[in-house]
């Protein structure tokens, strides 16, 4: 049995959760293969996707530099062993291969780094195996569980981009919103972020420290497609006001009149989800949408965006009514360090990011259920609505 977390999983557990891994990624990287984008020259070109078969042999790559070549950091000198790929750093590795020199890059076929990836995850369990009885450190083996379901999820939001269909393991329906009445809560101390004994922690959860929450309400769940079509018909995507500097910018650069995906059929909305036009359902939270789009509607609605404080308040609190989980939700604090915060061996984690990044949290029906945590930091550029998020409002 999988446990539902994998920060406290046993050696056991972790074997279990490795190969679970391993066969979702498989499961959404033949999608592609049997969509012909069999080489990354075969896959358009984007900003916000990796091509296929790079993004697969970089999942298995990632493994094997951390676990099996036993590297301290990912500083690029740091391994202790060679690659069982010849040319596997030249390849792979993500610090030293700009992003669109991964269209330009002969790799082997599917085949062959199927069989890397066989390769490096037997030999991560074989290791594991006998580091169990010993009682070792998992701490690598856990990043790598959790990176390769960090690009799970990547792989479906570019199943999702490229308009192609999702494997039968993604539940593509999400429940429809209950009561969007807002909750209100008294506001206090909150020690955000995570404590040492919680077990594994990405580096910008580190450490707890304390933060005064004054008094606010939030909506309980998230703005449904129901209540943001009410914002587009209001004009919401014409008036100027609604919008920041940055946000006219952005949107005058789309023509944007609408959230990503949505079509209209006469009087009716409808949107397309891994390659299939259906009906807009108008009691599910909206998705697709960039930081712009929320922050927009809430200025329309007279409210605002949570931010992080509040959330991680909200969904601490236990209150029966508050529901989180169905997709990610942008926030409105900006991605920034804890304080003391000190990169982890995997040092272009976080420390890249802050600054230019907005601070997500929840969870989406493409996150693997071990991976969802309340304290748990997502964090994407303001633009990007490819991502499987949406949005909740705030008032004090």
């Amino acid at each position: 049995m999988i446990n539902p977390s994998f920060r406290n999983a046993t050696a056991e557990e972790l074997a279990a959760a490795l190969q679970d891994a391993r066969h979702y990624t498989l499961a959404l990287f033949d999608r592609f293969l049997a969509a012909g984008l069999n080489l990354p020259a075969q896959v358009p070109f984007l900003t916000i996707i990796n091509p296929p078969l790079w993004e697969f042999g970089h999942i298995a790559w990632f493994a094997e530099w951390f676990v099996l070549r036993e590297a301290e950091s990912s500083n690029p000198a740091a391994a202790q062993r060679p690659c069982l790929l010849t040319q596997g750093d030249d390849w792979f590795d993500s610090n030293t291969v700009p992003h669109r020199a991964r269209w330009l890059i002969d790799l082997p076929s599917a085949g062959a780094l199927k069989m890397y990836c066989n390769e490096v995850l037997d030999r991560v369990l074989d290791k594991l195996d006998k580091l169990a009885a010993a009682g070792s450190d998992l701490t690598p083996y856990r990043l790598v569980l959790a990176h390769e379901d960090m690009h799970g999820e990547a792989f479906a939001m570019t199943l999702q981009t490229l308009g192609l269909e999702a494997p039968p393991q993604i539940n593509r329906t999400v429940a429809a919103a209950a009561s969007q009445d807002a909750i209100g809560f008294p506001g206090g101390t909150l020690w955000i972020g995570s404590v040492p004994d919680a077990g594994f922690v990405f580096d910008n959860e580190k450490w707890a420290h304390p933060v005064l929450v004054p008094g606010f309400n939030i909506d309980a769940t998230l703005v449904s497609n129901a209540q943001y079509s009410e914002f587009i018909a209001d004009g919401g995507y014409q008036k100027a006001d609604f919008w920041s500097t940055a946000g006219l910018a952005w949107l005058m650069q789309q023509e944007r009149s609408a959230p990503r995906y949505w079509q209209r059929d006469g009087r009716q909305w409808c949107t397309e989800r891994f390659g299939r036009l259906t009906a807009l359902p108008a009691h599910q939270a909206v998705r697709h949408v960039s930081l712009f789009e929320a922050q927009a509607y809430c200025r329309w609605a007279g409210r605002r965006l949570p931010s992080e404080s509040e959330w991680e308040y909200a969904a601490l609190s236990g209150h029966p009514g508050w529901y989180w989980g169905d997709l990610w939700e942008w926030t409105a604090t900006p991605f920034e360090p804890y304080p003391g915060f000190a990169a982890d061996a995997y040092r272009e984690y976080s420390a890249p990011w802050f600054g230019t990044h907005q601070v997500l949290r929840g969870a989406s029906f493409a996150t693997r259920s071990r991976m969802r945590w309340p304290k748990y930091r997502n964090f994407y550029l303001p633009q990007r609505d490819d991502v499987f998020v949406g949005f909740r409002t705030c008032a004090a």
